[in-house]
């Protein structure tokens, strides 16, 4: 079996008690759920320039990261495409802490999200969300000093 490693940083911004959260369409083509602002380093990119780039393409700001709140570890084995048979995928996602600094909020033209907005954090458990917007929240309220959070898969996509 094929093994992949995808490694991504995102970041939980929040300002007067609301989230920032992407718009991203479920795979399959049957929705939409919301996703922490963010994705996946280009080779040889720093994490941390990875997550500022990301959260300009996704939502139009620039931010200042303003701390490191844990890693989130996930492991899942998907079907192959054609030939090449299922891939064993491994997918670590680095969450920082990040505040607005400049630009304005717009909606990603051509990428993997289409919508960005703020969201009420007492709303949040509403929304029809992937589970990482739960495991982050979880790490910016907690600050646990391993910097690991524990959600249950069932979290997600409650909305």
């Amino acid at each position: 079996m094929r093994q992949k490693l995808r490694v991504a940083a995102y970041a939980v911004v929040v300002r007067d008690d609301r989230i920032l959260l992407a718009r991203s369409p479920v795979p399959g083509g049957t929705g939409h759920e919301w996703v922490l602002p963010g994705g996946g380093m280009d080779h040889g990119e720093d994490p941390l320039d990875t997550v500022v780039r990301e959260l300009d393409e996704e939502t139009g700001y620039r931010i200042e990261v303003t701390g490191l709140l844990g890693l989130d570890s996930s492991r899942h084995v998907l079907p192959g495409e054609g030939l090449r048979g299922p891939v064993d995928h491994q997918g670590l996602r680095i969450v920082y802490e990040g505040r607005v600094v400049g630009g304005e909020l717009r909606n990603e033209v051509n990428g993997s999200t289409d919508l960005a907005d703020w969201h009420d954090l007492a709303a949040v458990p509403a929304l029809t969300r992937v589970r990482l917007v739960d495991i982050a929240l979880k790490l910016w309220r907690e600050r646990p000093v391993d910097g690991r959070a524990f959600v249950p898969p069932e979290a997600a996509r409650e909305g």
